[in-house]
């Protein structure tokens, strides 16, 4: 069973490795690099990848429920931050065409209801959250928690909050259908109770088990926590305090340096960088942190995006296949917990984990999750592109099919043995079978973003995302304008 949480990349992040880079190259320059820029191959790609990609989430949910599966194809529990993506791909699917809104609607209804109904309790076993938050897994049968070493996650119920709150905002007629869906989505984020998950306050904890109550650990220092915060403070029943912000930024600093050419705000996992500005634009937008450091949020993802290519380049693990253009640390799949002797070398290749590379730690076993690149192309096309043209070229035909990239493979790994997912192919190596739903999310949203600013537009409508923003101190860019009119 494959098994990812906020417990397993807690403790992937404590067993941390300092390591600073080689300078190779000065802080990145932006280039315009734009869809209508690309050559007709480039555009092809992007179209192809954004569409299949789309595709896997419209296939994979369960039409009834809206549930989402952690993986697919194959059998999978559901993961509630896999919905979140979900019902923000099915807005991009109406503008490109691949669905009609009333499709959409449906879709996106039928999710939306099933939340709102679904048992919240401290029960074991028969409730799919409590005080608003959600189970990270549930069953794609009955949507109750998965099993007992489940926890009720804040983060991934963020991530779902965020396709919630998408959803108000894109759909916005004077239907029965479309008042339904925004009466739904205040209804899932009013009830999310704050304060309740801030077990050490002004912190928020990382979530709580009926069995073992709070999680001993809390979303401090930069990272994917970053969403949990704006939406902890954008509520307007049940908000935290605006030192909750400034708590979570309080150890930035311990990691803000250079690495690998790069001076940024490091996390080693690219994952970390990407989802909260899937629906929040940080362009131009800054906090107390930000001022003191003269970049914004967006900015540093940049960085970040450079650094971890110019990481591959310098491959200082030597791994086979790692370059200019093929790179991409990210928490993703991989062959499994084995250790082996290979080539003279004893190697220890991991299963699911959060591979990165940062001043934070290095995790890196030679495993490529496409989704490290994909998800940052709205930060930094010009070296995005030129890696799904080479990763698919040179691996295609066994990473690429009919949902797109795979979630990860690994040209490193050739030892024959019994895989936890995935296949062992002669001519590559390891390559999985299955997409993440998690890994699906940022490739399509991020593209559209590139190309249109569609989910951040939608996004900037929406009074709690501001209201998160301004009381986090953000100030500047499309926040100084003024709110949007739908």
């Amino acid at each position: 069973m494959l098994f990812r949480s906020a417990l397993a990349l807690t403790s992937a992040l404590l067993a941390t490795t300092l390591a600073v880079g080689p300078a190779r190259a000065a802080t990145a320059t932006p280039r315009a690099t734009t869809y209508d820029t690309l050559t007709p191959t480039q555009r092809t790609l992007v179209d192809d990848l954004e569409r299949r990609t789309f595709d896997w989430f419209w296939d994979s949910a369960d039409p009834k429920t809206g549930l989402v599966p952690d993986h697919f194809p194959g059998e999978s529990f559901s993961s509630i931050a896999a919905v979140g993506f979900g019902l923000t791909a099915y807005g991009v699917g109406v503008e490109r065409g691949y669905v009609t809104r009333t499709q959409a609607v449906e879709r996106t209804l039928a999710t939306l209801r099933f939340l709102a109904d679904a048992p919240q309790n401290g029960s074991e076993d028969d409730a799919s959250g409590y005080h608003g938050f959600y189970y990270h897994f549930l069953d794609m049968k009955t949507g109750k928690r998965f099993g007992r070493w489940v926890e009720l996650s804040s983060v991934d119920t963020t991530l779902l909050l965020g396709g919630v709150l998408f959803a108000q905002s894109y759909y916005d007629r004077n239907t029965p259908d479309e008042r339904a869906i925004r009466a739904l989505a205040d209804t899932i984020y009013r009830r999310v109770d704050w304060p309740w998950m801030q077990a050490r306050p002004p912190l928020i904890s990382m979530g709580w088990t009926p069995g073992g109550k709070f999680i001993p650990s809390d979303w401090k220092g930069y990272n994917e926590g970053m969403l949990v915060y704006i939406l902890a403070l954008g509520s307007p029943t049940h908000p935290v305090a605006p030192d909750a912000w400034k708590a979570w930024t309080s150890t930035n600093d311990e990691t803000w340096g250079r690495f690998y050419g790069q001076t940024f705000l490091n996390f080693a996992p690219l994952f970390g960088h990407q989802y909260s500005h899937v629906w929040v634009d940080f362009r131009g937008i800054r906090d107390d942190w930000n001022r003191k450091h003269d970049l914004d949020y967006f900015e540093n993802s940049r960085r970040a995006a450079y650094s971890q290519r110019s990481y591959a380049i310098a491959n200082p693990g030597g791994w086979t296949g790692y370059g200019a253009n093929v790179w991409g640390l990210t928490a993703s799949n991989g062959p499994g917990g084995i250790v082996v002797e290979q080539g003279g070398k004893t190697l220890k290749f991991e299963g699911y984990t959060a591979r990165g590379a940062g001043l934070d730690y290095i995790s890196d076993d030679g495993t490529i999750a496409p989704t490290a690149a994909g998800g940052s192309i709205a930060f930094a096309p010009e070296i995005v592109i030129p890696a799904l043209e080479t990763m698919k070229q040179r691996y295609g035909k066994y990473v690429y099919d009919r949902y797109g990239f795979v979630d990860a493979f690994n040209p490193s790994f050739h030892t024959r043995t019994e895989l936890r997912t995935g296949r062992l192919v002669p001519e590559l190596g390891w390559v999985d079978s299955v997409q993440l739903g998690i890994d699906q999310g940022p490739i399509v949203l991020m593209i559209e973003n590139w190309r249109s600013d569609f989910v951040w537009k939608v996004m900037r409508r929406n009074p709690y995302i501001r209201r998160g923003l301004e009381r986090a101190g953000f100030s500047g860019g499309w926040l100084a304008q003024g709110p949007a009119t739908p």
